[in-house]
């Protein structure tokens, strides 16, 4: 796998939540990403992915949690976001309509 096929494949989709929509307002987005990626990999998907240009990147881990169903106890896996902050002027249009 070359360096673009990768690239392609680092950001999963956005994070939707009440958190994410707030802070979405002031050039911040929120991406699942895969578990094995790296800040710059990230920002290099996102500049190529969008055509946006990339002031900092945050990546978080959220930890896996128990479920319960009845007796039965299993986990949610695990998984990796990313808080992207975009440079001045910059925005991201995801192409939702109202």
């Amino acid at each position: 796998m070359n360096g673009e096929e990768r690239l392609l494949q680092v950001v999963l989709g956005t994070v939707v939540s009440e958190k994410s929509t707030r802070i979405g307002a002031d050039r911040h987005y929120v991406f699942k990403v895969i578990a094995n990626t790296t800040k710059s990999e990230v920002k290099k998907a996102v500049e190529l992915l969008f055509n946006v240009n990339v002031a900092k990147v945050r990546i978080s881990n959220v930890k896996s949690k128990v479920r319960k169903f009845g007796q039965i106890e299993g986990r949610c896996k695990g998984w990796k976001k990313a808080y992207v902050t975009l440079q001045e002027g910059q925005s991201i249009d995801f192409g939702v309509k109202g």
